[in-house]
């Protein structure tokens, strides 16, 4: 079954030809042209990946993906003309997944999208194959269904990259992952020095961790070492 993307852009060009690239690769395409139309697509039709611009008028798309992030766990691929590294850490706090500046090489898109879909496959195919919950003092995460929950049944939205890092550390408790390590693991790609991204969706994690367990700790830091959860 094709996967379905839904592409949100105030420029009726860019959802135009975006709609002609993806089509081409055997993805079905839903299109909207502000965030209040992504969001009731959201609710109509089943998702499978978000193409996102930032800059669009009203909701702007850092918004969009904050409300999506609220309900949904499909990958996100935001769009932005900034190239700044604060836009594009902003992008990640807010629940991106991945990050493209115009213009595009629309082959790069492409390539993008692919691996965030192929990244959500294999990943929910190995959740279902092995041990289906896994407990930390009063979290519960639940494989199978990608969801996480305290004691209170609250889920913990957390996003697809979130949660992985949350799975590898908690398979793995009392064993230290350095950034290095987490990003080669969770992003499969090469790791570079200046690379931040780690640091930027664990300190979001965390803070969603200590939110709902009542401010409990459940990633440690070693500093100059890395990340763990204790056994």
């Amino acid at each position: 079954m094709n996967n379905n993307i839904l592409v949100v852009d105030d420029e009726k060009e860019i959802r135009d030809l975006l709609e002609i690239n993806l089509t081409n690769e055997g993805l079905n395409v839903f299109k909207a042209s502000n965030g209040i139309e992504a969001l009731e697509i959201l609710v109509r039709e089943k998702i499978d990946l978000l193409v996102l611009d930032i800059m669009m008028p009203g909701m702007d798309g850092l918004e969009v993906c904050k409300r999506v992030r609220e309900k949904y766990n499909m990958p996100i691929l935001m769009l932005s003309a900034k190239a700044e590294d604060m836009d594009r850490i902003q992008g990640i706090m807010t629940g991106a997944d991945d990050y493209v500046c115009k213009p595009f090489n629309h082959l790069e898109l492409i390539v993008r999208v692919r691996a965030l879909l192929r990244r959500a496959y294999f990943f929910n195919a190995k959740m279902q194959t092995e041990e289906d919950i896994i407990r930390i003092e009063s979290m519960i995460i639940d494989k199978s269904k990608h969801k996480v929950t305290n004691e209170e049944g609250e889920e913990i939205s957390l996003t697809a990259r979130e949660f992985e890092i949350l799975y590898l550390l908690a398979t793995n408790r009392g064993r230290v992952f350095s950034a290095e390590e987490i990003f080669e693991k969770v992003w499969k790609e090469k790791y570079f020095q200046s690379n931040n991204t780690v640091m930027v969706h664990m300190s979001r994690l965390r803070d969603k961790l200590e939110n709902h367990m009542e401010g409990n700790k459940v990633i440690h830091t070693v500093w100059g070492v890395g990340y763990k959860i204790e056994k």
